[in-house]
This record gives C-alpha cells, sequence and structure tokens, in this order.
C-alpha cells in the first residue's frame, strides 16, 4: 500500500477534522435551536433532553434489561439464519443439482418483504419469542445465502485442477480451497446480515413485547416521551455501528493472511 506523500498527509488530516466536526456541530445547532425556541420540543426534544432521559434509563437499570433481551432475540436469530443460510448456500454453490431445487424456492421467498409476514407469523407462531427470533432468522438468512452461494462459485476453478491433480479429497478441497477463497464474500453477507438484524428488531418487537428496546420505545409512547423514543432509536443505531465494527475487526484478523 502506497504511504501518502508529505502534500497529502495534511489534506487527509483535515478531512478527517471536518468528518468528526459534521456531528459534533449539527448536535450544536439542535441544541441551539431547541434554546431558542425554533424547534419545538414536543416535536423533537434538545439533545440535553435525550441525554438525560438515557442518563435516567441506565441508572435505574431498565436499559440494561431491554438490551440483554434483545440482544438475545438478536443473538438466537443471527445463528438460526446464518445456519440455515451458510448451509444452503453451500449446498447450491457445491451442486447443480441443489442449485436447480433449492434456488427457484429461495429467490421466491427472497422477493418477499419479509417484515410483510409479521400477521402471518402472527397467527402461526403466536405473538410470544419465537416469532421475533423467526423474522430475524428471516431477514438475515438471504444475505448470506446469496453471499456464500456467489463465493463458492466464483472460486478460480485452476486451483480445483491442481488439487485434483494433487490428489485432493472432497474435503481437503472444501478445507483448504473452497473456505479460504469464499470467506471474504460471506463475511461481507454476515455484515450485511447483521445491519438487516437490527432493523427487523426494531419492528418485530412492536409485536406485543413486553421486554427489550422495543418495549421501551412502545411504553414512551404510550406516556409521550419523545426523548426516551429518540433515545432508543439511537440505541439500535449504535448496536448495529458497533457490531458492524466487530465484525470489521474480525474479518481483518481472520483474513490477515491475504495482505
Amino acid at each position: 500500500m502506497a504511504r501518502p506523500t508529505p502534500r497529502t498527509a495534511p489534506s487527509q488530516r483535515r478531512w478527517a477534522l471536518i468528518r468528526l466536526a459534521s456531528p459534533v456541530v449539527l448536535l450544536a445547532l439542535w441544541q441551539l435551536g431547541s434554546a431558542l425556541g425554533l424547534i419545538p420540543q414536543d416535536v423533537l426534544p434538545a439533545p440535553s433532553l435525550i441525554l438525560e432521559a438515557g442518563v435516567d434509563l441506565i441508572r435505574n437499570g431498565q436499559l440494561a434489561d431491554a438490551l440483554g433481551v434483545s440482544g438475545l432475540r438478536v443473538i438466537e436469530g443471527l445463528l438460526l439464519g446464518g445456519v440455515v443460510g451458510v448451509a444452503l448456500g453451500t449446498a447450491v454453490g457445491l451442486s447443480r443439482w441443489c442449485e436447480a431445487t433449492i434456488d427457484p424456492p429461495m429467490q421466491m421467498v427472497r422477493a418477499l418483504p419479509h417484515l410483510g409476514l409479521i400477521p402471518l407469523f402472527i397467527l402461526w407462531f403466536g405473538i410470544g419469542e419465537l416469532p421475533k427470533v423467526l423474522l430475524v432468522a428471516l431477514g438475515v438468512s438471504f444475505p448470506l445465502y446469496l453471499n456464500t452461494f456467489s463465493a463458492i462459485r466464483q472460486v478460480d476453478p485452476k486451483l480445483f485442477e491442481t488439487a485434483t491433480v494433487l490428489g485432493f479429497s472432497f474435503r481437503q478441497k472444501f478445507l483448504d480451497i473452497i473456505v479460504p477463497s469464499a470467506a471474504p464474500q460471506i463475511l461481507v453477507g454476515f455484515r450485511q446480515s447483521l445491519a438487516i438484524a437490527w432493523l427487523t428488531l426494531i419492528v418485530a418487537e412492536q409485536i406485543n413485547a413486553d421486554s427489550g428496546i422495543g418495549f421501551l420505545i412502545n411504553n414512551a409512547r404510550d406516556f409521550l416521551r419523545i426523548d426516551v423514543i429518540i433515545f432508543g432509536l439511537i440505541v439500535y443505531a449504535l448496536l448495529g455501528i458497533g457490531t458492524d465494527a466487530v465484525v470489521r475487526i474480525l474479518e481483518r484478523r481472520a483474513l490477515r493472511y491475504r495482505q
């Protein structure tokens, strides 16, 4: 990788500072507009009020309990949807027969908006934890399925020819060629799935939830606490950004052999 020249280094630092400063300036303008009465508090509370509401939720332990419940739902949905997506994507990527039999139904289901299936999920699975987890699993399975399928099909055929000449077994080909070659794109699919998981959870936790971040937001809506609602949405956003950052770190560590 080329190192920045003396001329480009100050320019990069300047743009980095601008990127960091722009959210701070936006928050300052928001706070100033609220203080001057330009932004009604019953429409968009000041950042200081939202922060105060968040501190109260942290102090009374409600946020910690909600994070634990919502995090568990995402983990369960990711595990279930991830296993299904990667398994089906691997089968379709390795077998033309599986592609002919599995891929058409998967594409048909993928064309459906999975959040539009909420009424059916309520009728089929009730209003407990199961429909929430299954909605997350359904949403995360397709990015992993498509990326796994595409990654396997894009493995260099010359590698398989060389492995065949060397007498590799199918297990050796799979572990030594397919997995390392497909890993980068599968990890991209995992990052996409994480974003969809949190997005799905926001909607799924509106299904008669009695715990979790969605419950806090619904409860705040009933009491007209817009500050708590906005803070809950910020928490969702931070969770999405944080988990994506963790996956990116794991991606760099797992794929450091490519550098």
